[in-house]
């Protein structure tokens, strides 16, 4: 009896339906230098996918947006909980591959989740072979992506003055410096303050600054030489190629070779978007949502490019076009786009969405789907979401998901991003009132002390009697223990409160 032949991963894919194999090579062969567009490829192909599905059963998709068409197959039952899940799930990360910057992904986080995308659209895959096409799955085996290394796309981008090749270059650097531009901002802010930061943000941030020398040291490149050298590669591909010519056109406005060009970076930006690059449509939107040098704010104008972006999934004019209506006091559609943004994964929308269900500002009220957007915008890295969760589950016995040791760490977490004065606050009187299982007066007192080195006047005047509060608490608890250890600590919090 003969073996079974077994056949490439890609092959399968090919099998399974030509339409989404292009996307599936492109996401392998990217994902070891450009995993960005690597999960750009992935939320395409999920795109594809979901089409297939549709016409499958001759459904009728009422909406292009993504999230909406995925939801339409679920109710009426074309795919099943299982492929809801992995579609939601494959949208979710392209999404992710579009802002990595903005989900604090490091380079290595970004590249295994690029990995592990492909792998789950291949079980996805699997799962629907029988499904679609009547018959058991053929057998395969995942091979290693024949990628386009570092060299090749070089050899492309500069011996064969492929503009493609130009883009992604500098798509990779300008990657690598929004990730080292954080990296450098937090080592900064900890250099800075570093003996109080030990203390307040507790033990990992020794670690935090070692792991970010080392990234540093081991890249040989600062996040300024990254964006020149990005810069330098969309201006060489921007005559030729319009996603180029929109991302020369941000550098030219945040000057990532100098001395910012912002009316030359608008122009080139209004030229993209009128050739049709989402991003462009995006950003030119937003320059007419809110005014720029070279365009006034125009209501009608923000509102034809936000809406034809948005059309095309960028859920940056998602929001805007929500913040738009809101703006003219039309809630239920500011309600609208908030939602589709939100549902879309980007984590500002799903924040401002938990705030507009908490009111009942254009929808009707309902406490918990709020709590729920709160969570799922924390769970993204939401600053404002993460602090606002937190204090939720320190100060309500009924919020949803009450843990505190997730309390604390999206407390540290906003602290160590944004230096939230409120946070810090937060945390501090955590400590001191053992509301986190521990008592912890030397770290109330040295996050109290960093918020008051940070304070506004309205921020000083709450921080004030809780210095005082947490002063007399040591004082009171020094006169009573007889443990060396506790006094050690007491008079450590005591130093730290007398240095103003």
């Amino acid at each position: 009896m003969g073996m079974k032949a077994v056949i490439k991963d890609s092959e399968f894919i090919q099998d399974f339906s030509a339409s989404l194999s292009d996307d599936y090579l492109k996401a392998k062969s990217y994902v070891q230098d450009v995993p960005t567009q690597s999960l750009l490829h992935i939320r395409s192909f999920t795109h594809k996918l979901a089409e297939l599905l549709g016409q499958d059963k001759q459904v009728a998709f009422a909406s292009p947006n993504l999230y909406d068409r995925i939801e339409q197959l679920n109710q009426q039952r074309v795919i099943d909980v299982k492929t809801t899940r992995a579609l939601h799930r494959l949208r979710a990360d392209g999404n992710r591959g579009a802002h990595p910057e903005k989900y604090h992904l490091t380079q290595e986080q970004l590249l295994a989740l690029a990995q592990k995308s492909i792998k789950d659209a291949l079980a996805l895959v699997e799962h629907l072979y029988p499904k679609v096409k009547g018959y058991a799955a053929l057998q395969y085996c995942y091979e290693a992506s024949d990628a386009m290394t570092a060299k090749d796309l070089c050899y492309r981008a500069i011996m064969e003055n492929d503009a493609h090749a130009q883009y992604l270059v500098g798509i990779s650097f300008k990657t690598k410096a929004l990730m080292l531009k954080e990296q450098e901002s937090l080592k900064e802010q900890t250099l800075l303050k570093e003996q109080t930061l030990v203390i307040a943000a507790g033990p990992a941030s020794s670690a935090d600054v070692s792991a970010i020398s080392q990234a540093n040291s081991a890249s040989h490149l600062s996040a300024t030489d990254c964006f020149s050298r990005a810069a330098y590669w969309f201006s060489l591909a921007a005559p030729r190629n319009m996603e180029a010519l929109h991302e020369h056109g941000v550098a030219l406005i945040h000057g990532y070779q100098g001395t910012p060009e912002v009316a030359e970076g608008e122009k080139a930006i209004a030229t993209a978007a009128e050739a049709g690059i989402v991003n462009a449509m995006a950003l030119l939107g937003y320059f007419y949502l809110v005014g720029s040098e070279s365009f006034q704010p125009d209501s009608q104008l923000a509102q034809h490019y936000l809406q034809r972006a948005a059309d095309g999934e960028q859920t940056e004019a998602m929001a805007n076009l929500g913040v738009l209506h809101y703006q003219q006091k039309n809630l239920t559609q500011a309600h609208y786009f908030i939602s589709k943004a939100a549902q879309a994964g980007y984590p500002h929308a799903q924040y401002h969405l938990a705030l507009m269900l908490a009111n009942g500002d254009g929808c009707t009220r309902d406490v918990i789907a709020s709590e729920h957007w709160m969570a799922e915008a924390a769970e993204q890295g939401q600053l404002d979401a993460m602090l606002m969760r937190a204090q939720h589950m320190l100060n309500d016995d009924n919020a949803f998901g009450n843990d505190l040791t997730q309390a604390e760490d999206y407390l540290r977490q906003v602290i160590k991003y944004s230096y939230s004065v409120a946070a810090m606050i937060e945390l501090s009187m955590a400590l001191a009132d053992g509301m986190l299982g521990r008592i912890d007066v030397v770290g109330a007192a040295a996050l109290l002390k960093l918020a008051q080195q940070n304070a506004n006047k309205k921020e000083a005047d709450i921080i004030e009697p809780l210095w005082q509060s947490l002063a007399l608490q040591i004082e009171n608890v020094l006169k009573v223990t007889q443990d060396p250890a506790e006094i050690h600590s007491l008079k450590h919090a005591q130093t730290l409160l007398s240095q103003t």
